[in-house]
C-alpha cells in the first residue's frame, strides 16, 4: 500500500513540473461564497400545503402566490387523506393533488407527497374511505388520546386487515401510475401506517402492531414506486418495535424522515438522530418542524437553534417548514438564513487557477479546489466543467473534467470539511493534480481573449448544479476570469 501511495505522489510531482514549465504565468483567483440561498437537486426548503386536513396550511395563500420570497424552497409538500383522493372506489379526484402541483412546477419546484389513513380530526372521521369499512374492512373507532371507544368519532383501519391490504394495494397502484418515476416528484413517504402516516398509533388506538406490519406497508410501496425515492418516518422504531423496521427500509433504499423536530424542548427536541448514519451518506433525509406556532406557545421554540441542530445532527437534505409559510418566513429570516447555509450539499469553489496564456493545441492545464459547506453529501453527484465564452456570449470550448465526481466531497462541521481538487500542491489525501483539457486546433478555436467559466453538472457539460458565487450566466455557469488563446 505504502508503495502505491509514493507512486501516486510522484507522478503528481511530474505532472506540476511539466506545469510549470510549460506555462508559468498562471491566473489564481479565491471566489467568496455569495451567501445566496440554493436551490439543487435533492434538497431544499419545503413547505406544507395541505397537512392533517384540507384547510392547512398553504391554502391561505392566493393561487398566484408561490412564496418566490422564501429562500431555498425547492419543493412543497402535499399530505393528504387516502379518503380525499378516492372518495369512491375506483373513482379519483387526483385534482385535489394535481392543482397545487402545477403552481409550483411552473416555477421549477417539485412536490413531496403523504397519503395517510387515520387522522385525529372529527371532522374528519375517515382518513381511510368509509368505503373501505362497509366493504369489510376490520378496524376501530377511537377517541384520540384515549384509545379504542365504541363511541369515537374517528375511525382506525386494522393495518394488517386483508381488506383494507388489498384495498389500500389498488389505491398505491393508481398513485404509482401518475407519480412513479416523475421528474416533479422529490420522494413520496410511507405514510399508510399510524396516525398522520407516521408510522405509530399512540394517539388513535394505541395498538403496538410488530415490525413484521411496516414491512408489509414498506413491500407495498416498493412494489409499486419503484423509481421515485420512498421515505420510512423514524416512528417505525416506536411501540416496542425495535431497530428492524428502520434497518428494513435502509436495506430497500429507503430513506429517512422525522416529524415534528421541537415537539418537545432542548434536548428532547428529537430522539431519533442515532438512526441517521444509516441513511444520510446514501439518501437525502427529511426533517420537519413541529407546527411552528404550537412549538412557540409551548416555549420551545426560542430562536430555533434546535432545528438547526438537528438538520447538522441529521446530515439533513430537505427541512420542512411545518406552518402558514408567510408567517414562518416572517418570524424566521435569519434561522432561514443560517439554515440555507448548511442544509443539504453547498459546492464552494475556494480557489482556481489557470494560464493566462495559451496556444490552440496545447493543453489548457486546470486547477480548483472544491469544499461541501453543507452538512450532506451531494449525492446527485456531477462534474466540474470550464467553459469558454467569446464576447458575444457564445460557447468556444466546453471541457468536462469526468475524473472528478463532486460527490466525493465530504462533509464536515462549519468551515472544517476538508477541501479536495486539482491542485499545485497537495492539500489533502484526496487531492489530485492539475487537469489537462486538450484545446481544439486553430481553426477551430481562434486566437483571441475568452471568458472563463466555472460550473458543475452532467458528464457532457450541462450545468446542474447551482453554487453560491457571483457572476453567474444565468445557466448556472459562472465566470472567473480571462484567458488569451495565441
Amino acid at each position: 500500500m505504502k508503495s502505491v501511495s509514493n507512486r501516486v505522489v510522484r507522478i503528481w510531482l511530474a505532472c506540476s513540473a511539466v506545469a510549470a514549465h510549460a506555462q508559468s504565468d498562471r491566473v489564481v483567483v479565491h471566489p467568496m461564497d455569495s451567501g445566496a440561498a440554493l436551490v439543487n437537486p435533492g434538497m431544499g426548503w419545503q413547505l406544507h400545503h395541505y397537512d392533517n386536513n384540507i384547510k392547512e396550511y398553504g391554502l391561505e395563500l392566493e393561487p398566484s402566490d408561490t412564496v418566490d420570497d422564501f429562500p431555498g424552497v425547492s419543493s412543497i409538500y402535499l399530505r393528504l387523506a387516502w379518503s380525499f383522493i378516492e372518495p369512491e372506489e375506483g373513482k379519483f379526484n387526483w385534482s385535489i393533488v394535481d392543482t397545487p402541483t402545477q403552481r409550483w412546477v411552473a416555477k421549477g419546484k417539485q412536490i413531496a407527497l403523504r397519503f395517510t389513513n387515520a387522522e385525529r380530526d372529527p371532522d374528519q372521521p375517515y382518513a381511510t374511505p368509509e368505503w373501505v369499512r362497509k366493504a369489510g374492512a376490520r378496524g376501530y373507532f377511537v377517541t384520540p388520546g384515549k384509545g379504542i371507544d365504541p363511541q369515537g368519532k374517528v375511525w382506525e383501519p386494522d393495518y394488517d386487515g386483508p381488506i383494507f391490504l388489498e384495498k389500500l394495494d389498488h389505491f398505491l397502484a393508481a398513485a404509482a401510475e401518475r407519480y412513479d418515476g416523475s421528474p416533479h416528484v422529490a420522494f413520496i413517504d410511507v405514510g399508510s401506517f399510524g396516525v398522520y402516516g407516521e408510522g405509530h398509533t399512540g394517539s388513535t388506538s394505541r395498538l403496538p402492531y410488530s415490525a413484521a406490519t411496516i414491512r408489509k406497508h414498506i413491500d407495498l410501496y416498493r412494489k409499486h414506486f419503484k423509481h421515485t425515492l420512498l421515505a420510512a418516518n423514524d416512528d417505525f422504531v416506536s411501540q416496542g418495535r425495535g431497530l428492524e423496521p428502520m434497518a428494513y427500509a435502509h436495506k430497500n433504499g429507503l430513506t429517512l424522515r422525522d416529524d415534528s423536530i421541537l415537539v418537545e424542548p432542548g434536548g428532547q427536541a428529537y430522539h431519533h438522530a442515532y438512526l441517521a448514519p444509516l441513511f444520510w451518506p446514501d439518501v437525502p433525509v427529511i426533517v420537519e418542524s413541529e407546527h411552528y406556532d404550537v412549538a412557540v406557545r409551548k416555549g420551545n421554540w426560542n430562536d430555533g437553534d434546535r432545528f438547526l441542530d438537528a438538520i447538522e445532527d441529521y446530515h439533513a437534505s430537505y427541512a420542512t417548514a411545518h406552518w402558514y409559510p408567510r408567517e414562518f418566513l416572517t418570524n424566521n429570516r435569519e434561522l432561514i438564513r443560517r439554515i440555507n447555509m448548511r442544509l443539504g450539499y453547498r459546492l464552494q469553489l475556494l480557489e482556481a487557477s489557470w494560464p493566462a496564456e495559451v496556444k490552440p493545441g496545447e493543453a489548457l492545464l486546470m486547477g480548483y479546489t472544491w469544499r461541501n459547506a453543507g452538512v450532506a453529501p451531494c449525492l446527485p453527484g456531477g462534474h466540474p466543467t470550464i467553459t469558454l465564452k467569446d464576447d458575444k456570449s457564445g460557447l468556444v470550448g466546453v471541457f468536462v473534467d469526468e475524473d472528478l465526481d463532486v460527490r466525493s466531497l465530504p462533509v464536515g462541521p462549519p468551515e472544517k470539511a476538508t477541501p479536495i481538487g486539482r491542485v499545485a500542491r497537495l492539500i489533502s489525501q484526496d487531492s489530485r493534480p492539475l487537469i489537462a483539457f486538450s484545446l481544439p486546433p486553430r481553426h477551430i478555436l481562434k486566437p483571441g481573449s475568452y471568458s472563463i467559466y466555472i460550473s458543475v453538472g452532467d458528464n457532457v457539460g450541462t450545468p446542474r448544479v447551482a453554487l453560491p458565487l457571483e457572476n453567474e450566466d444565468g445557466s448556472r455557469r459562472y465566470r472567473l476570469g480571462d484567458i488569451t488563446i495565441k
